[in-house]
């Protein structure tokens, strides 16, 4: 897909807990075609300790309003100071980025999206296009505490949601491949994104189970078109560039099973 250089205009920047921020963004013309499970790299002005963009993840596309949607996690001071724009700033953001999931084209298919922590990000407008697609989805999603766990509503309005928190402050105590759902529903496709060791665990679960599974990958992108080589990940064709090559890919493309 064409790749963008654009200036966005802030709309909304919301905090929805101490660590996250929900960033919109837009222009004037139509935003471009994005797929889910793409990201974009973004421009963090007036931060003195950071020169190179920072990979987001998309995390939806709203149409009606024209507006780009950003989860952003606060881990360093690069994210912590794109989460200080205000609505009316200007943001300069290269997307669409990488290869998206892929959209199934039976109706019938039975999809679980497993989500962990920011990696909840691209699996809303995953489940927005599978919805669209008709097919209804399932999320599963985890969390440390009940506090933790983000846009629950928006979720819900795509499909059915199981929750696990590792305090068991809500759902079910534990991790995401612990959940009950797992053994009382058959699920034939699995999506998933999150901090790496839930990913290995679930491509575990599937493969044992030969359930079809993609994963999006959040090694670290730099560059974003894979110049820099800081995403390498070493894959069954050798090894490749996350931000070009994925951030998705199945699961049998990857070497966690060896």
């Amino acid at each position: 897909m064409k790749k963008y250089l654009l200036d966005l205009t802030v709309t909304e920047n919301t905090r929805l807990h101490d660590n996250y921020v929900l960033l919109k963004l837009t222009q004037d013309d139509d935003l471009p075609d994005m797929l889910a499970g793409q990201f974009a790299e973004i421009r963090i002005d007036g931060s003195s300790t950071t020169f190179l963009r920072r990979p987001i993840s998309i995390h939806y596309v709203d149409r009606t309003t024209n507006e780009v949607w950003f989860l952003i996690q606060l881990v360093g001071d690069g994210t912590r100071k794109l989460a200080t724009v205000a609505p009316g700033d200007v943001v300069s953001v290269v997307l669409p980025l990488g290869n998206g999931f892929t959209i199934p084209e039976s109706a019938r298919c039975r999809p679980l999206l497993i989500g962990g922590g920011v990696g909840t990000a691209p699996l809303l407008m995953l489940g927005d296009g599978l919805l669209k697609s008709g097919i209804r989805p399932t999320f599963l999603l985890g969390a440390r505490s009940a506090k933790d766990l983000l846009q629950l509503e928006l979720f819900k309005a795509l499909g059915d949601v199981f929750v696990t928190t590792e305090d068991g402050s809500e759902g079910e105590k534990g991790y995401v491949t612990m959940h009950s759902v797992l053994s009382a529903q058959t699920f034939d496709r699995i999506y998933t994104c999150g901090p790496k060791p839930m990913m290995v665990a679930v491509a575990k679960y599937a493969s044992a189970h030969h359930i079809d599974c993609e994963v999006s990958l959040e090694n670290t992108m730099a560059c974003g078109v894979g110049a820099c080589l800081c995403c390498v990940e070493n894959t069954t064709t050798g090894h490749v560039c996350v931000c070009k090559e994925g951030p998705v890919f199945n699961i049998e493309k990857l070497l966690w099973q060896i």
